[in-house]
């Protein structure tokens, strides 16, 4: 099975994909589905990290980026860097993943609505396909500190 066989998965446009936790097999898959990169927010202290995820990805080649996100403590420095990360690699294919794609979701839809690629409803829609923030703070204090702050350098 591969990566469309994790947790919460979701296409969001070719090229883009998300979810919640993967397995080894299907991180150690990836290149056979033609990813290029893999962004992970699941930081490795979390009782859900996989095992061996950086060297799975490393070996076929592609690009691995770790952006640890504290679930208690999400804080808009970690927002800058997956604007980084993001930018570095767009056009190119890309898997992003957390434990159950919530801290994925706020994130990319954060960034396409300040991108300009998703007005405010399509990010709320997005955000709320997998959660509703309110019911994890401090998740809305956050998005408001992203909002208000909005791409880095801006």
């Amino acid at each position: 099975m591969g990566i469309s066989g994790a947790f919460n998965f979701v296409e969001i446009k070719t090229g883009l994909t998300t979810s919640g936790l993967p397995t080894i097999e299907q991180l150690e898959g990836l290149s056979e589905e033609a990813y290029q990169v893999v962004i992970n927010l699941l930081p490795d202290d979390s009782e859900y990290a996989v095992h061996g995820e950086a060297a799975a990805v490393a070996s076929q080649g592609l690009a691995y980026h770790y952006i640890p996100v504290d679930y208690a403590n999400p804080r808009y420095q970690d927002f800058t860097e997956f604007v980084s990360v993001m930018d570095a690699h767009e056009g190119e294919r890309v898997h992003v993943h957390c434990a159950a794609n919530y801290r994925v979701s706020v994130f990319y839809a954060l960034y396409a609505h300040l991108k300009g690629i998703w007005d405010a409803a399509q990010m709320q829609k997005h955000m709320h396909s997998l959660m509703n923030p309110a019911d994890y703070p401090p998740w809305p204090e956050f998005i408001e500190e992203v909002l208000s702050k909005g791409l880095p350098g801006e």
